[in-house]
């Protein structure tokens, strides 16, 4: 894939006809929507091992100023 560059990728999807083209883009971005929801899935279970750990603080915007200073 190292071969391969981000200009002929551009080349060869222009190449396709219209429809194609529509196609690839619809899976494109849902392949990337996926990988978001993925890594903001991941996210969300890392938060709560965090939690159940006992590593999550509560407070407000001051005490975390406070604690910044």
């Amino acid at each position: 894939m190292k071969d391969i560059t981000f200009d002929k990728v551009i080349e060869l999807v222009e190449s396709l006809p219209e429809e194609q083209r529509e196609s690839l883009i619809e899976i494109v971005k849902k392949r990337l929507l996926e990988e978001r929801r993925d890594r903001l899935a991941q996210s969300i279970k890392e938060a709560k091992e965090e939690y159940t750990k006992g590593e999550v603080r509560k407070g407000t915007v001051d005490d975390l100023m406070r604690e910044l200073s």
